[in-house]
Parts: C-alpha cells; structure tokens; sequence
C-alpha cells in the first residue's frame, strides 16, 4: 500500500472541483495522476499514457476509464471511485488541482503537464465557448450543490461561472484581472500561482514536469521520458507507433471513439473540444498592454526559472529538475 507522503495543504472547492473527492480515493502501487490547468494537454498525454499503459494504439474512452475525480458535475463521486476500484489494469486519473491540493504518495506517479498561460487562455476559451445546454445544465447542478453545501438560501442566485464572453480578447482580460485581484474563495486559483504549487515541488521523484511545447517539438522523444518515468519498457517501435496514434490529426480521426462522453458536452463533439493543437493565437489579438499586464504578473509570481520553462519548456529552458529556483 503506497504510504502518504504529503497530504493535501489548500483545500479546493469552486463549483466545478472539489478537492475532498480524493478523501476516499484509495491508492494502488504504480496509480499514474495527470494532472495540469486546463487546456494545457491534458487529454493529450492522458491518450500518450494510456496506450504506454497497455502498450497499444487501439482506441480507448479516456474519460470513462481514466476519471476526472475533483470534478464535480460529471460523475458522482463514488461512481468515480467505483470505477477506479473495479480496474484490473495500471490506473491513471485526471486532476485539475494545484499540486498542494493533492495527496502525494510514495508509490503514486504524478505527470504535470504545462503551457504558456496564453495559449491557455485562449484554449480555454473556445472550450467554455463550446458547451452545450446538456454541459450548462450540468454546471448548474454542481453550483445547486455548493449553494446547498455552503447552507446557502434556495432563492440566492447560484455561484456559476460567468457567462463566456464571444472575443477572445474580452476572455483574456477578465482572465487577466482574476488573476491580478489574487485567490479569492470559490473561485479558480490564477494560472501563476497554480503553475509555481507545481514547480516548487519539481525535485520530488515521483513528478514529472512535462510541457506542451515539448510534446509538439519531439513527441516521440517525449513519450520515451515519460515512459521511463512511469517505468514501462516500451520498445522504440512501439513508441513511434505511440507517437503517430498520439499525433493531433490522428487523434481528432478517433475523437468520437476517444471521447464518446464530450459529443453531448460540446457543440461539435470531440471536433470542438480537440480544437487547433496550435499555439501562438494570442499574438494577433492581444495589444501591447494587454501583454505588458501579462509580463509584469509573470515577473511577480514567477522566478526566472519557472517563467522560463513555463514559456518555453524544457527543449528551450532545460530540465526543471536542475533549476536553481
């Protein structure tokens, strides 16, 4: 049984994530955690860890076998421990949480996956913009539940996220001054300060930093370092064939059979929700202050080291494991 290394230090609650949905998660030797802000290609390495996992290309549904468990308008949360329970293979779950909202242990592989908060941003907002009545209905419910947990009155509007602007830009700065005004109760924690609970914990063995850019530049080469981190001898065969499957093209082909649960979440399906694959967007859209506010919040939140692999990744910035700070 693995042991606790280091329990949860933030508690998170929002409408979306409840970090006491991992209380009675119970841990196996060899369980694999994915675990990033949104948008940052999540699903990408979820797919690249399945198939080391079982060392095959074939389809798989992600989501349905490899849970998001701090998520509160999916599933139930003992449904979600249930499934997790009954698997019979190497495990691995989602987690949209700061790190020190987690609880680390010992035998648990955890693989953080990051991206230029930009890119990030924009993601994110085609993402929220793509939901469906089925998905809102579901947010919904999940701010029902908070309002509920919280003794709040009935009749008090509920604590839902808000409505998703149509410009990118428009997304971007409300982004931008949640993230300014600092933690506030209920709500996301800021992209900057989620990053750095990540990066200060980068010298524990059992976390692997990955990054975005990483994965675009040399996914198979990427692939091998995370199965050598994950302890699984994968041929180089079979990670060339991991990487072709694990390509965007390829996996936007196999979206409805991937993810069959986002065809009634998104408009457009899994065509929608594995969007462009691209980064750099924010670049045409953004004005020169609308940057500056960007590089002054990441001068302050950020060392020198974490800005620079948090930009660039580790092909550009080096090995976080060798970062002084």
């Amino acid at each position: 049984m693995p042991t606790l290394e280091r329990a949860p230090t933030r508690p998170y609650r929002t409408v979306l994530m409840n970090s006491r949905r991992w209380d009675g998660f119970r841990p196996r030797p060899g369980d694999i955690v994915v675990a990033t802000y949104p948008k940052c290609g999540t699903t990408w390495t979820q797919r690249i860890v399945d198939m080391l996992i079982h060392q095959s290309t074939a389809p798989r549904t992600i989501m349905e076998l490899y849970p998001w468990l701090d998520a509160t308008f999916f599933a139930p949360v003992a449904e979600d421990l249930a499934t997790l329970e009954g698997q019979t293979h190497r495990r691995a779950i989602k987690s949209h949480l700061p790190f020190d909202s987690l609880p680390v242990y010992d035998a648990v592989k955890y693989v953080h996956v990051a991206r230029d908060g930009r890119d990030a941003c924009f993601s994110f907002h085609n993402h929220m913009r793509s939901f469906t009545d089925t998905a809102h209905e579901k947010v919904g419910g999940a701010a029902v539940e908070l309002m509920a947990e919280l003794g709040m009155p009935a009749d008090a509007p509920a604590p839902a996220p808000p409505e998703t602007p149509e410009d990118p830009r428009d997304f971007y700065l409300n982004w931008m001054d949640e993230a300014e005004a600092g933690p506030q109760p209920l709500t996301d924690l800021s992209f900057f300060e989620f990053e750095m609970t990540y990066w200060r914990e980068r010298a524990r063995p059992n976390l692997l930093l990955v990054h975005y850019n990483d994965l675009k530049a040399d996914l198979a080469g990427e692939i091998a370092r995370i199965s050598d981190f994950l302890e699984i001898d994968t041929p180089a065969a079979t990670v060339a064939e991991i990487a072709a499957a694990a390509g965007f093209d390829a996996m936007k082909a196999q979206g409805p059979d991937l993810l069959p649960t986002v065809e009634v979440m998104f408009q457009g399906g899994s065509q929608t929700f594995l969007n462009k694959g691209t980064n750099g967007r924010w670049k045409a859209a953004l004005t020169g202050e609308d940057l500056a506010r960007f590089d002054r919040l990441s001068t302050a939140k950020f060392t020198p080291a974490a800005r620079a692999w948090i930009e660039g990744g580790r092909l550009a910035a080096g090995d976080p494991r060798g970062a002084d700070n």
